[in-house]
């Protein structure tokens, strides 16, 4: 599709809006050119997605991004007045303020931070937390001020280790933040576990192997996420290499989590399981895995055992994907890390109320570029959703 490019004043209008503007969903997508290409280019489109829309799969709106920041992915704080972008290639954190436009974005100096991976942000708004799998720790940060205040590092390997972390998860109410082990950036090592940190002060706790293979397992834990409303809580966790899906559950006896395997992608024959995302309700569970590309829907009424309903097909390295305000179309962004194979560079479309793909969005892909992360403009947030602990 060619790129379509409004006056600014439309632009403004487009952004502004809420969901009382008809046949129009807005998503951010961060993308960076494909393999080849003679000239890199890294950037944020804002483009709208609505299917029912005449501007689907139109671009409506870039930011530009340095060519070597090698930008991964999008996070928003708890408001969503504010967007994360975490980078691969630069010791920097950049954030964008949403409620001011046209978006700038500020660069944030995180010098103890090597690849940036995932950001979360705690319940009162008012930190982050940073994974830097190339440094191995954890960089804590004033979510107000937007600067870091602390690094989370573990000082006593034989109890506990922080490890190329990389997915992070939080949970205030039991003040806990688990971060995942996955692997060394040229992946020379895997890892196996999940590390247990204090939410209030970063110290860390406890490590779990998150594996039922002897060691080295290998298995690479990749995201860790608490499922929305589940008491005591519970988080899901993908083992990218060794293709599963874990649990853990909160024991407020112990105070401490025990994990269990809850499904096996292999007998599927599908491999690299990466994101989860949540419905609104916190019934349903979708996972995405990047060999060859498919979604896997959960019934998650009792998150400690999700069951496995059926399987949606995507493209090679589906990662991220977003639900339509409605919940009706489920969104994939199918690129991961620019790999060979496992980088298609589409956005596949499905309609879940008649369980079929729609088709894919190729706007980026026809360009040469991969999209590395998709988001939906906060203003397509309903305000209950806002407040579903990730």
């Amino acid at each position: 599709m060619r790129r379509f490019q409004l006056p600014f004043f439309t632009v403004l209008l487009f952004l502004s809006w809420t969901t009382l503007a008809s046949a129009e969903i807005l998503a951010l997508l961060n993308y960076e050119s494909k393999p080849g290409q003679p000239v890199r280019r890294e950037g944020i489109a804002i483009m709208d997605i609505d299917p029912d829309s005449t501007d689907f799969g139109k671009i409506l709106m870039e930011i530009p991004l340095p060519p070597d920041l090698v930008a991964h992915h999008i996070f928003f704080n708890r408001d969503r007045s504010k967007a994360y972008i975490t980078s691969l290639g630069k010791s920097l954190l950049h954030v964008v303020d949403l409620t001011h436009f046209p978006y700038r974005l500020r660069a944030i100096d995180v010098p103890d931070c090597l690849v940036g991976e995932d950001l979360v942000v705690s319940e009162d708004n008012k930190t982050w937390y940073l994974t830097c799998m190339g440094s191995s720790n954890v960089i804590m940060g004033d979510a107000v001020k937007d600067v870091p205040i602390k690094t989370v590092s573990a000082a006593e390997p034989a109890v506990a280790t922080i490890l190329y972390p990389h997915g992070i998860a939080i949970h205030n109410g039991i003040d806990r933040v688990l971060v995942t082990s996955t692997v060394k950036p040229d992946m020379s090592e895997v890892g196996e576990s999940v590390t247990v940190l204090e939410a209030s002060t970063g110290k860390v706790l406890s490590t779990h192997k998150i594996s039922t293979k002897p060691s080295p397992a290998k298995s690479a834990p990749v995201e860790v996420m608490f499922s929305p409303k589940a008491n005591p809580p519970v988080v899901h966790i993908t083992n990218m290499m060794e293709g599963t899906l874990w649990a853990g559950v909160w024991d407020p006896q112990s105070k401490a989590f025990s994990f269990h395997q809850v499904d096996d992608f292999g007998p599927r024959e599908q491999g690299m399981p990466l994101e989860m995302l949540y419905n609104k309700k916190g019934d349903r569970l979708f996972v995405t895995t990047a060999k060859p590309g498919y979604v896997n829907l959960y019934d998650n009424t009792d998150p400690r055992q999700p069951k496995f309903l059926k399987t949606i097909a995507a493209a090679a390295g589906a990662h991220h994907s977003v639900l339509s305000p409605d919940e009706r179309y489920l969104f994939v962004q199918n690129s991961l890390l620019n790999l060979d194979g496992l980088s298609d560079g589409s956005i596949t479309v499905i309609d879940l109320k008649n369980d079929k793909v729609l088709g894919s969005i190729d706007t980026l892909k026809a360009q040469g570029f991969n999209p590395n992360c998709i988001m939906l403009l906060p203003n397509h947030f309903q305000e209950h959703t806002l407040r579903v602990s990730r």
